[in-house]
């Protein structure tokens, strides 16, 4: 399938209404209950109370409608200026209760979605879950965006609603008591209807929801489509700006405007199906807001024409009509905000469904995965250890070895062999497979892969990345940074810049150096971490293994040759018609080592005051 058709190919319909509405209430519902119980129930009982003083304020002005138009009927001003005045307190009423009601519904708005939020960045960057999603689920996109925006729009609406709906029936069934009352009976070929305003109220509005619920039923299934194709724009932008330079290197901006240009068709093909759905929608609604206040003046008129109800009976019963029908047509005016909850709730769902799926794949359910223990005699174990793809393919079947306490260990094989994947599961990031990983008790591990990452924040933060809280002096820092070669950047610790903009490849690989001196781990994992340098930088930085570092277990993966003089050990990855194996390399020819030893002692190399104690 070419790439385009990869671009513009929609995703599948989500799931049924109930199927989210049970998956997010499981998500969802722990605000109620743990830490956050009482204040969730505070907000939600004010909240409450502020709905029923709502409807008292309603009432209140339905027969202030009464009082009103049957003293201007009858021309008494005295009346009227006294109404005039009732009014002035029913509006400062209601002001109050709608300001109080806006706090209200924003400030469990806000808690909820902070809650929320935190519950699943905490599910997401626990346990290298953020890591593992990427490998086993990559069709679980943008799962940053479905945390920062998704999660808003699938709690922030939810108050809006629950407050609507209790409003909705309480006013109905305050409302259709004084349709009864006020609306007085109606004559239909001999047959006398008593109350037949409220028969009348429930018609309108069955009409007009049914209406709703058919033009409406597609726009769940167009938005989530939509949001879909713009959660795939957006993470395409993002990859093309996080590979900026790689992409103008090779002159590849056409290919990437076809690409960017492919992907905006979806998006607007997607938003054009979404605006017809709201276009049908608003014809319904906007028929609905201008019908709802003018059919119950035209159903009153007759009794009015005859007398039997006087005009501040029309009004009030007219008011009471309109509210009835705000109450019943909730779902005509809050259909397209419904649909547009549901389909962030399926997004938010999901991400929390696929990182549950993730532990039921390699925790208790899983039949094998690789478990990572503790040795107590301060060696690193790999027993009977097969690495596997996450779809269950194996790449690395039955390895066995012993790694000592301070050994320096080269991994070696051809690409595709799966070295970088065996050293991120001594790493505890990839537990597809079987075996046993038994490493030192509480000993701290540091991994550097090819590209050294950079957090935000100062150099220092930079450095002591992650601060476990106690930060490490800046006499140990100074020194790392003068001994990898960073002695121009040692006057910069407390600036805060881009540091992933601001160095360079070889720059940050030699930062992640000083971040080993800085920290002063037990054991050491590299990957292809002197990629970057240069023969002398990176002879420099393999040196800190035999001279600071040299307490230090180190594992390393690489494809230079020069490097095999920095370890003890070499094992080897070897492809055969069974899988891949390993093996111990024979020892390298003592000729080619002294060369390199000859090489090494003539290059001129920093001498730095390392008096300073290292901070473990």
């Amino acid at each position: 399938m070419s790439s385009s058709e990869t671009a513009t190919r929609l995703p599948p319909a989500p799931p049924s209404l109930g199927s989210i509405m049970r998956s997010y209430v499981h998500l969802t519902g722990g605000f109620w209950r743990g830490g956050t119980a009482r204040s969730a129930w505070v907000l939600t009982i004010s909240c409450a109370i502020l709905i029923g003083l709502n409807i008292g304020v309603q009432v209140g002005i339905n027969e202030w409608n009464r009082y009103f138009f049957d003293a201007l009927d009858k021309k008494d001003s005295v009346i009227v200026f006294k109404a005039i005045g009732f009014f002035v307190v029913l509006l400062l009423a209601s002001t109050a209760v709608a300001i109080a009601g806006v706090v209200a519904r924003m400030r469990m708005q806000v808690s909820w979605r902070q809650w929320l939020t935190m519950r699943l960045t905490g599910q997401w960057l626990s346990e290298q879950r953020f890591y593992r999603l990427n490998v086993s689920a990559p069709e679980v996109d943008a799962p940053e965006f479905r945390i920062a925006e998704d999660a808003r729009v699938a709690t922030e609406p939810v108050i809006d609603f629950g407050f609507g709906i209790v409003s909705a029936l309480l006013m109905a069934m305050v409302f259709f008591s004084v349709l009864w009352t006020s609306g007085g009976s109606a004559s239909i070929g001999g047959y006398v209807i008593p109350g037949f305003m409220v028969f009348a109220a429930i018609g309108y509005s069955v009409i007009m929801t049914g209406s709703m619920l058919k033009l409406g039923r597609p726009l769940i299934d167009r938005i989530e489509r939509k949001n879909s194709a713009e959660a795939k724009l957006r993470q395409d932008l993002a990859r093309l700006r996080e590979n900026a330079e790689s992409i103008a290197m090779v002159r590849g901006e056409n290919e990437e405007i076809s690409g960017i240009k492919s992907h905006l068709e979806t998006v607007a093909r997607s938003w054009r199906a979404v605006i017809t759905q709201l276009a049908a929608m608003t014809f319904l609604t906007n028929t609905n807001g201008v019908a709802a206040p003018v059919v119950p003046l035209l159903l009153m008129a007759p009794g009015y024409l005859n007398g039997t109800i006087t005009l501040g009976g029309v009004m009030q019963t007219a008011a009471a009509f309109v509210q009835v029908q705000v109450a019943l047509n909730w779902l005509v005016d809050n259909y397209a905000r419904i649909a547009e909850w549901s389909a962030s709730a399926s997004r938010v769902s999901g991400l929390w469904n696929a990182l549950s799926d993730l532990d039921a794949s390699v925790g208790e359910k899983a039949k094998e995965s690789i478990t990572v223990g503790q040795s107590e005699d301060g060696r690193i174990h790999m027993r009977s250890l097969s690495v596997a793809q996450h779809d269950g393919r194996a790449m690395i079947e039955e390895a066995d070895t012993i790694i000592e306490a301070g050994e320096k260990v080269l991994l070696i094989g051809e690409s595709g062999t799966g070295k970088s994947t065996l050293v991120r599961a001594v790493a505890g990031l990839w537990p597809w497979g079987s075996g046993q990983i038994l490493l030192p008790r509480d000993a701290r591990i540091s991994f550097l892969p090819q590209t050294a990452y950079m957090p935000s924040g100062t150099l220092r933060q930079v450095l002591e990345y992650p601060s476990t809280g106690t930060s490490v002096e800046d006499s140990v820092l100074k020194a790392a940074m003068t001994r990898c070669g960073l002695k121009r950047f040692i006057n910069r610790l407390d600036d805060v810049e881009p540091w992933d903009k601001a160095l360079s490849g070889g720059e940050k690989q030699r930062l992640a150096f000083a971040r080993l001196l800085a920290q002063n781990p037990d054991i050491v994992i590299l990957d292809e971490a002197t990629s970057a340098l240069d023969g002398n930088s990176q002879d420099s930085m393999m040196e800190l293994f035999r001279d600071e570092l040299a307490h230090c277990t180190l594992i390393s993966v690489a494809h230079r040759p020069e490097l095999a003089e920095y370890h003890t050990r070499t094992l080897m990855l070897i492809r055969d018609q069974s899988g891949v194996t390993m093996a111990a390399q024979e020892e390298e020819k003592k000729g080619n080592r002294l060369s390199r030893l000859l090489r090494r002692s003539m290059r001129p190399r920093p001498s730095p005051d390392w008096s300073a104690p290292v901070s473990r």
